[in-house]
């Protein structure tokens, strides 16, 4: 059995039984006989379906964020809108995918000779291993396009996002989607090992770079497609030509929503000398107003971290950053006494990358502010990482930032911006941030493999 515990209250919400290495066996068993069928379905009928649950998905958004909010720790608003969010992904997926899946393009016909054409298929039965931050966001990033492209999924959510999870098959079943197409699989690493034991034809991760190596490692002599979306030390740079002031409260807001526990939240920033200390001073005025709490009671904006072990981790960040020198302007220890997972919004000054908080990824509501005093330092710093998944720029100057954008090792660059993710745009990391894309039309394009006809009419 697995217990599932509400962060704000440490009190056990639900006990869910596990899946088994037996009951694993079984759903692929499943997944791989109804796959056949979906595979010959028709789009429009597939899209019907997909267009089911998005309906159903918008009728149960609140009952969708409170059960969220309850085993994640989320603030109800920003439970609320990542559901509003996937709406509008599955609005995309579903007007992009049709075009992906057009007929076979014809490349090369030669009259009364050769034609040469590409058509695509599904690529089968695939293994979503999601993340317990965004489940719907991360999670739908992979088995929106999988169905509609015609394969089926063998879904394991994070243990921390049990519930979610299954709220979400629950969603799939009443749309109509067949028996054994979308399976929740109940567990934590256990489960998830099981699953890539399993004979499927693709594998998509979300989560960690430690547990991302080991599945790459795991199955990388099955010649399978492996996706792997993994974490971030996402950098920004303040450069003095900027309103410091909005600067300050928008890259707050990065670092700090969802009480940081996002692959793109803003976790080291570099600020030009010149405005240093305005930007410091901006950005802890921000963060002070920045409510605390009980995740479910309005106005809340920062949470419980959704796992326990998570508060050493950022206490012994923390904890170092001070003795190599560092400046706590704010939190820096977690509240005494109380139930719940709570660690306060920290603000640190005089850090530099010896430093754990500068180079480990943090996944919490901690931020460390480095000066700088030139472009050429502050891009230096910023490529100064094994992680690449988000950097960005904040500038009057437009040709200042397309040329620090296009140097910086990342996958997805801002100008004036962070912690935005698009359905439009690709979402994909270099280095220990992962290797593959999702959303976009590539990530449509990754469900599909692609097959060469070389047609000569017989003579």
């Amino acid at each position: 059995m697995l217990d599932v515990i509400n962060p704000a209250t440490e009190a056990v919400i639900a006990r869910v039984e596990s899946d088994t290495e037996a009951s694993v066996a079984k759903k692929f068993a499943a997944a791989k006989k109804a796959q056949v069928t979906w595979r010959a379905t028709s789009y429009l009928e597939r899209a019907r379906i997909v267009e089911r649950f998005r309906q159903l998905l918008a009728d149960s958004r609140e009952e969708s964020a409170k059960i969220l909010t309850s085993e994640v720790g989320k603030p109800l608003a920003q439970s609320r809108n990542e559901v509003n969010g996937t709406l509008a992904r599955l609005d995309f997926f579903l007007a992009e995918t049709a075009e992906r899946l057009r007929e076979p393009v014809v490349l090369h016909d030669q009259a009364g000779g050769m034609t040469e054409r590409i058509a695509h298929e599904p690529l089968g039965v695939v293994a979503n291993i999601s993340a317990w931050n965004y489940p719907y966001f991360v999670g739908s990033n992979v088995f929106v396009p999988a169905l509609l492209t015609g394969s089926a999924v063998l879904y394991k959510p994070s243990e921390f996002a049990t519930l979610t999870g299954q709220h979400i098959a629950k969603l799939w079943r009443e749309a109509g989607l067949a028996e054994g197409l979308f399976q929740c699989l109940v567990g934590g690493g256990e489960v998830g090992g099981w699953l890539l034991d399993q004979p499927v034809d693709g594998v998509f991760f979300t989560g960690s770079y430690a547990t991302g190596k080991r599945i790459i490692e795991k199955v990388a002599g099955r010649m399978i497609r492996v996706q792997l979306e993994l974490g971030g030390k996402d950098p920004v740079y303040i450069r003095p030509d900027v309103n410091v002031k909005v600067a300050a409260e928008s890259t707050a807001d990065g670092a700090f929503y969802n009480a940081g526990q996002s692959c793109c939240a803003v976790e080291r920033i570099y600020v030009h000398k010149d405005v240093y200390q305005e930007f410091v001073q901006h950005f802890v005025a921000f963060t002070k107003t920045l409510k605390s709490g009980d995740p479910a009671a309005d106005g809340v904006y920062l949470g419980p971290l959704a796992r326990k072990a998570q508060l050493n981790v950022l206490e012994d960040q923390v904890r170092d950053a001070v003795k190599k020198g560092a400046k706590v302007l704010l939190g820096g220890e977690r509240p005494a006494g109380g139930k719940g997972y709570y660690y306060p919004a920290t603000v640190l000054t005089e850090v530099n990358h010896s430093m754990a908080i500068m180079r480990e990824e943090s996944f919490g509501p901690v931020i460390g502010i480095q000066k700088v005093t030139s472009d050429e330092e502050a891009l230096k710093l910023m490529n100064d990482s094994e992680y690449g998944l988000t950097a960005g720029v904040y500038t009057r100057d437009g040709a200042v930032a397309s040329k620090l954008m296009a140097d910086l090792n990342a996958g997805s660059v801002y100008w004036n911006c962070c912690d935005r993710v698009s359905p439009r745009l690709p979402w994909s990391g270099r280095g220990h941030s992962g290797i593959g894309s999702t959303l976009s039309v590539l990530g449509i394009d990754t469900f599909l493999k692609p097959k060469a006809y070389h047609l000569r009419l017989p003579t």
